[in-house]
C-alpha cells in the first residue's frame, strides 16, 4: 500500500491482507538500515489471525521517499502521521532495535492512542560504538559486516535458518546495502543521540512486552533491565520474555517464537 505523508511517498506492507479498520491495528517498526521486510514472518502471522497490520518503510528507507528523520522523536511523530493517514484512532506498536525506541517514544507522545507496546531487542539509552558509527559514515561495507557479526548467533553462520535455503547474514547484508547512501549512518546517529527512553517509559500507559534474544550481543538482556524496570513502575502488565538461542535478529532467527509471543500478548492486551 502506498500513502503520502508530509508530502512524501510512504510504502506500507500489510501482510498480504487488505487493511481493515474494523480489526485491531498493529504497527511494526523496523530498525536501523532496514525496511519493512524484516517483519515479514510476524506481519503475515498477525494479518492472518485477526489483526490489521502495517509495516511501513520509514522515510528514506526501502520504497519510502524523503530523508531519514534525524531524531527518534521525529520518527515517532511520523508514526503518528502514518496513523492519521490511515484513519486509525488507536493501535499497538511493535518495534525492533531502533524501531523499539521509535515505538517507545510514540507511545509516550500519544499514550491514549496506544493499545499495546512490544519492544524487541531494546535498551535505553542505546549508545552506538564510535567505530560502528564512523564505519557507517565512511565505510558502509565494514559497518554492515560489524552489524552482522553482532546480530546473529553462531548457528546462523553455520547455516541454521527457519527458512530452508536462506543464509540469514547474507540476506541481512544485502538488505542493508540496498538502502540509500547515508541512511544507516543517520539511523545510528539518531539512536546514539536519543536520551529520552527512560523518561518516555514513564509516560507509557499500555500493557508492554519486552522480547530479548537469549544470545543478543547488541542489546543484551542485562542492559535491558533499566528500561524494563522503568516500564514495570508505570505500564499495566509490563513483562519480559527471553527468546531461547536467538541473537539480536530474533525475528528471523526465531520467527515462530516471536510471532507467537506478539500475537498472544496483543490478544490479551
Amino acid at each position: 500500500m502506498e500513502l503520502t505523508i508530509a508530502g512524501e511517498a510512504a510504502f506500507v506492507y500489510t501482510g498480504g491482507r487488505p487493511f481493515d479498520l474494523a480489526l485491531p491495528v498493529a504497527v511494526f517498526i523496523h530498525g536501523a538500515g532496514n525496511d519493512h521486510s524484516v517483519w515479514n514472518f510476524q506481519a503475515r502471522a498477525l494479518a492472518h489471525h485477526g489483526f490489521s497490520m502495517v509495516a511501513p518503510d520509514l522515510p528514506g528507507h526501502g520504497r519510502s521517499g524523503g530523508a531519514p528523520p534525524a531524531t527518534i522523536e521525529a520518527c515517532a511523530s511520523w508514526i503518528g502521521q502514518l496513523l492519521d493517514a490511515l484513519g486509525v484512532a488507536r493501535a499497538a506498536l511493535i518495534g525492533h532495535s531502533m524501531g523499539s525506541l521509535i515505538a517507545l517514544q510514540a507511545a509516550a507522545q500519544a499514550p491514549a492512542r496506544t493499545t499495546g507496546l512490544v519492544l524487541v531487542g531494546s535498551v535505553a539509552p542505546m549508545p552506538v560504538a564510535d567505530p560502528l558509527r564512523e564505519a557507517a559514515r565512511d565505510r558502509p561495507d565494514a559497518a554492515h559486516a560489524m552489524i552482522n557479526q553482532w546480530s546473529y548467533t553462531p548457528r546462523a553462520y553455520l547455516g541454521a535458518s527457519a527458512t530452508p535455503g536462506v543464509f540469514l547474514p547474507a540476506l541481512n547484508r544485502q538488505l542493508m546495502a540496498h538502502q540509500a547512501e547515508g541512511v544507516l549512518a543517520a539511523d545510528l546517529a539518531a539512536c546514539h543521540a536519543y536520551q529520552g527512553g527512560l523518561a518516555a517509559a514513564g509516560a507509557v500507559r499500555c500493557p508492554t512486552l519486552m522480547l530479548c534474544g537469549e544470545r543478543d550481543q547488541m542489546t543484551p538482556r542485562k542492559a535491558a533491565v533499566p528500561l524494563f524496570e522503568a516500564l514495570v513502575d508505570v505500564a499495566s502488565g509490563a513483562r519480559m520474555m527471553i527468546v531461547p538461542r536467538a541473537g539480536h535478529a530474533l525475528m528471523s532467527e526465531a520467527p515462530d517464537a516471536v510471532s507467537d509471543a506478539i500475537r498472544a500478548f496483543l490478544s490479551d492486551a
